[in-house]
């Protein structure tokens, strides 16, 4: 049996992720991993789409048009997926249920050895938050069927909420509405959370697919993909750990506004949770964002995981952001309601 090691293994073999496919390549999520998978300049990267899709990919990507939308046959995106070493997924909650698992059952038949699912987001490891936000079944079938599957391994990123998105999302999610100038505190609004924005998502996922997959020796201790699949593919990140309060001082700076130009209220989060939740069960879909994000800021700490376990931007080589320059763009993305336009 070949060891541990990449010098261990067979002729041929490369200790590099060279070939990634992707699901979503054009989203908001898919289209910055792309983006900085092509700055590296390590990976031939291939856009897994439906042949009626519009989106505009950047120069440089394979396109392979694959329906997996209808039907049970999942032939042809097994071939589209073969010979490819990782495979990202990035889909809409909306998207249809069965999907997930046609991209999995595909991915084992073409022999993928890593695959993202779409997890990008809250700490996997976290029960009673994935519990609490209705996550715990998306996250346990995935890995159960990964796991039955026996042939790729799982990568989920936990990078909490994206802060450009959320900051500039309106109320039910980090209490802000830049057009009405209101705010509401969530509590006293000094819980801090973690939270990371879209480029250190993208350069996330970039980088730690550029680590070797093995050691080379017993003497080689940098980074490998080994490391993450030996502690159950769970990658943390974050750009910043922040309370509203903070949040809100960087927006104060940006806009150029004090406190007197802000109506500011307090809410629960206990009970904002609990009122989201009701609505979810009720059938109210348009509630979940309220539940979701109230659950969040709970004072146990749960959003802030950099608190309990070692962050992974050192290990993947990612930057010190600038906590101003990504408000600027919440701000712009609020006052042009950006975000509730298209989700």
């Amino acid at each position: 049996m070949p060891g541990p090691y990449a010098k261990d293994q067979s002729q041929g073999f490369s200790n590099r992720i060279e070939r990634v496919a992707v699901v979503g390549a054009g989203g908001q999520i898919g289209g910055q991993i792309v983006e900085q998978l092509l700055q590296k300049g390590q990976h031939v990267v291939t856009a897994i789409s439906r042949p009626d899709s519009t989106n505009k990919l950047p120069e440089g990507v394979q396109i392979v048009r694959v329906d997996y939308s209808s039907g049970d046959d999942i032939s042809a995106l097994v071939e589209a997926l073969r010979g490819q070493q990782a495979f990202i997924i990035t889909m809409a909650l909306t998207a249809p249920r069965d999907t997930m698992s046609k991209l999995l059952r595909a991915a084992a038949q073409a022999g993928v050895p890593y695959v993202l699912p779409n997890w990008f987001g809250h700490d996997a490891a976290n029960g009673a938050l994935c519990r609490d936000s209705f996550l715990t079944q998306m996250r346990d079938n995935v890995r159960t069927e990964i796991e039955s599957l026996g042939v790729s391994s799982p990568l989920l990123l936990n990078c909490n909420f994206w802060y450009e998105f959320s900051l500039g999302g309106g109320p039910d999610r980090f209490g802000f509405d830049f057009q009405n100038r209101s705010l509401i505190y969530f509590d006293e609004g000094d819980i801090a959370i973690n939270t990371s924005t879209w480029p250190q998502c993208g350069r996330a996922v970039a980088n730690l697919l550029s680590l070797k997959v093995l050691p080379e020796d017993e003497d080689d201790q940098s980074p490998t993909l080994a490391q993450f699949k030996n502690e159950g593919g769970l990658v943390y990140i974050s750009s910043f750990r922040l309370s509203q309060k903070d949040m809100f001082e960087s927006v104060k700076r940006v806009t150029g506004t004090t406190d007197a130009d802000w109506t500011i209220t307090k809410e629960s989060s206990e009970q904002r949770w609990k009122d989201g939740t009701a609505e979810v069960l009720r059938g109210n879909f348009k509630a979940f964002t309220k539940m979701l994000y109230s659950r969040m800021f709970f004072p146990n700490g749960d959003g802030d995981y950099q608190s309990r376990r070692a962050l992974h931007n050192d290990v993947l080589g990612l930057p010190v952001e600038d906590l101003d320059a990504a408000t600027r763009i919440a701000v712009r993305m609020g006052e042009n309601g950006e975000v509730t336009r298209t989700h």
